[in-house]
């Protein structure tokens, strides 16, 4: 396979120009402009961010990319699909209202914002997965689907279960309806490690699904496997270590039914993808908080392939040196650190995502091979 042609741009500005004009221009170069738009619906796909976390994507870049849209005669409107676990973003009316605090409003965004799996995330079309190794039919939300242009813009950062959030994950995951969503994170289910487990409960907050059970003799968490559907949000909020999943192997197919699910998504209508490597915390902007960035602020990316730009924003991010005082610089400070000579895989040593990467190419989503072009 030939290499995908990948754009990228720094945060370096001139007096007369902000971030949004330079992703503007980003785009430009990008080729953007070669789709044709005109009088179509066109899907932006982001995260509004979870209430009381500050390190999602600014509504200034959504607005920069539907204005780019609406310049080219599409029909712009921002999308995400329900969540499966407890939060401000699990029904539409809820999301709704957590977008618009976010500053995601029709005059701040430029376009609308529609829930892609409707009022209680059931609102999905089953779409084949061509050439799924376990997917055969991912389900889609509804609004995602119909639309005739997808554009993905992804704030890119570390995650908690897949290694880093990219375009794959923003597509892949966050496109799934709720039914989705437990369809890729149904086979893993995780491990509490009664020693490390200090019997906060903060983990059970997290838990939608009656997964955890606090034993109230013994003061420890406990995991109910009939209802576990290994969604990982507990492991997340474990401040101690103390949950993991038992096998790697639960995350690596996690991932490659993430890839898949993204190939459902853009398979068959025109795509473009845009990741801004920005605030890089460590884990999700799911998350009703966030921790401090763990790498400095990189730039913008800007690909037809979403592979590709996965690619090349790791590699990037890769090549930085670790922030003092942040997740990253800790974990490497501790006793008998082990070094895995991968910023992410260190921040988050039970994860990886280079087996989402290499099965999302071997489906024939994308390529990991890319040539980088730099947009001054």
């Amino acid at each position: 396979m030939n290499p995908s042609k990948v754009f990228f741009t720094d945060f370096r500005c001139s007096p007369d120009e902000g971030p949004a004009d330079k992703l503007k221009r980003l785009m430009k170069a990008a080729g953007i402009a070669s789709i044709d738009m005109e009088g179509k619906f066109v899907a932006i796909k982001m995260h509004f961010g979870e209430l009381g976390n500050m390190s999602f994507l600014r509504p200034n870049y959504a607005k920069a990319v539907a204005d780019t849209v609406s310049s080219l005669g599409g029909k712009p409107f921002l999308t995400d699909c329900n969540t499966m676990y407890p939060g401000s973003r699990k029904n539409a009316i809820e999301h709704l209202y957590c977008a618009w605090e976010n500053g995601f409003t029709p005059l701040s965004a430029g376009c609308p914002v529609i829930i892609g799996d409707g009022l209680k995330g059931t609102d999905d079309i089953a779409v084949p997965v061509s050439g799924g190794a376990y997917v055969k039919e991912a389900k889609i939300g509804r609004a995602v689907m119909d639309a005739d242009i997808f554009i993905s813009l992804t704030h890119f950062k570390g995650h908690e279960m897949t290694g880093f959030g990219g375009a794959i994950k923003n597509i892949g995951m966050g496109c799934g309806s709720r039914a989705g969503k437990k369809d890729q994170h149904s086979n893993g289910k995780p491990e509490i490690d009664a020693a490390a487990c200090r019997g906060c409960r903060r983990c059970l907050r997290e838990c939608a699904n009656n997964g955890l059970v606090f034993d109230e003799q013994k003061k420890k968490m406990t995991v109910n496997y009939d209802n576990c559907v290994g969604c990982g949000r507990c492991i997340g909020a474990c401040n101690f270590d103390a949950i993991a999943f038992a096998q790697n192997a639960a995350v690596k197919e996690l991932n490659c039914r993430m890839a898949e699910y993204t190939k459902a998504v853009v398979d068959g209508r025109p795509a473009f993808h845009i990741s801004v490597v920005c605030d890089i915390s460590p884990v999700c902007d799911c998350h009703a908080g966030n921790d401090a960035p763990m790498l400095p602020d990189v730039g913008m990316f800007a690909s037809f392939d979403p592979v590709a730009l996965d690619q090349a924003c790791a590699d990037a991010c890769l090549r930085q040196k670790p922030l003092e005082n942040s997740q990253l610089a800790e974990a490497m400070a501790k006793p008998g650190f082990c070094d895995l000579h991968d910023h992410f895989d260190n921040a988050n040593p039970n994860t990886e995502y280079k087996s989402c990467l290499e099965h999302a190419e071997k489906i024939g989503l994308g390529t990991r091979v890319y040539e980088l072009e730099t947009v001054k």
